[in-house]
């Protein structure tokens, strides 16, 4: 019962949070959008428990991102009519549908995420992990949403924010691709990858994912109005999550219950950073 509550309550706070900080923008799109995301992830989330599973949970996170950034750039004033808006969408859209496509078919021939191996049993838990992607959608996009809103400017910043997008997406994708070969060898099925760009970070796709948000950020910056800077927070919140949440934090523990006993395994956590250089 405590548990039940525990997960109610954030899942509560998850919406409060997110849609007080679309109100803060002052922007009924913003705000819109927001809502929009938590009913996608709340309507998928009821044949996902009906039929406890877990594997369109990233799909369903694929769906918010394309469908929010969509309702914001058609509602807008600017609209499609701005071509920074246009490129900002795109990005998005292009990220989120590379990434949801790899984790579906990832999942889908692993059989499950370890990660929900419990938690799709709880209603109030799986209902809470739902919840918490909608945040996750609403928080790390806002920023673009808003700069959408505004009219993305085309300027210098803009074009600096674009490269360092494409070298994030870069990052993400050949450090999958990695990953995924390396595990295709039928002799590294219990081994741990310490090749490519996993050679310089321990988890490389996460650093490519938080580049490639600082990215979108940056393109969004110069189109933001004072009152609405704290939007900023986008690749922070993505950092945290990453590292400290689902991510990093989990695989570094599964990491550890695998390998740990291993001295090549110590060494390379030694020797290679957990993101780049000191993160």
């Amino acid at each position: 019962m405590k548990n039940s509550l525990f997960n109610y309550m954030i899942a509560f706070f998850a919406v409060l949070i997110s849609v007080s900080l679309g109100i803060l923008t002052g922007i009924d799109e913003v705000r819109n959008g927001i809502i929009l995301s938590f009913i996608i992830h709340w309507l998928l989330f009821i044949p996902a428990f009906i039929f406890k599973t877990e594997k369109f949970y990233d799909l369903t996170g694929t769906i918010s991102y394309i469908s929010i950034v969509l309702y914001v750039l058609l509602s807008s004033s600017n609209g499609i009519s701005n071509f920074g808006n246009i490129i900002v969408s795109s990005l998005i859209i292009i990220w989120t549908l590379r990434l949801g496509t790899f984790l579906f078919i990832r999942i889908k021939k692993a059989g499950e995420d370890k990660r929900f191996r419990e938690i799709k049993k709880s209603f109030s838990w799986f209902l809470m992990a739902f919840t918490v992607s909608g945040m996750w959608v609403s928080i790390c996009t806002i920023c673009a949403l808003t700069g959408i809103s505004n009219g993305i400017e085309l300027t210098m910043v803009t074009y600096i924010g674009i490269i360092i997008f494409i070298v994030g997406f870069a990052v993400e994708i050949i450090s999958d691709n990695q990953k995924t070969n390396f595990r295709k060898i039928e002799g590294n099925k219990d081994k741990f990858i310490t090749t490519g760009l996993w050679k310089y970070s321990r988890h490389p796709n996460y650093l490519g994912e938080i580049i490639l948000w600082i990215g979108v950020t940056i393109i969004s910056y110069s189109s933001l109005e004072v009152n609405q800077l704290f939007t900023l927070i986008s690749p922070i919140f993505t950092y945290l999550l990453l590292v400290h949440v689902s991510g990093i934090n989990f695989l570094e523990k599964s990491g550890e219950k695998k390998w740990g006993h291993l001295n090549d395994y110590r060494e390379y956590q030694e020797k290679t950073p957990r993101l780049f250089w000191f993160l």
